[in-house]
C-alpha cells in the first residue's frame, strides 16, 4: 500500500503542474495548434489530479492539514478541466 504522504506529494505536484500550464495558456494561444495542445494537456493533467485527490481522500490522507479538502478540490479540478476545453475568442 502506498503511504498517504507520497500521494499527498503527488497531488501537490500535479496541482502545481496544472496551474503552471494554466498560467502560460496566453503564451500558447498565439499559435492555434499550440493552444489546442496546451488545452489538452491542462485537461488531462487536471483529470489526473482529480483522480489522485480522490485517491488521497479514500486513503485517509490530508491535504494542507485537512482531510476534508481533497474531495471538493477533485470536483473543482473536473470543472476546470471541462472549462479548459472551452475555446473563447474575444
Amino acid at each position: 500500500m502506498v503511504e498517504t504522504e507520497i500521494i499527498e506529494t503527488l497531488a501537490q505536484s500535479m496541482c502545481f503542474l496544472s496551474l503552471t500550464a494554466f498560467i502560460f495558456i496566453a503564451s500558447f494561444s498565439r499559435n492555434e495548434r499550440m493552444e489546442l495542445m496546451a488545452q489538452n494537456f491542462i485537461m488531462f493533467s487536471l483529470l489526473i489530479t482529480a483522480g489522485i485527490l480522490w485517491w488521497l481522500s479514500t486513503a485517509g490522507g490530508e491535504l494542507w492539514g485537512s482531510n476534508y479538502l481533497p474531495k471538493p478540490l477533485s470536483l473543482l479540478c473536473v470543472v476546470v478541466a471541462i472549462a479548459a476545453r472551452l475555446n473563447i475568442k474575444g
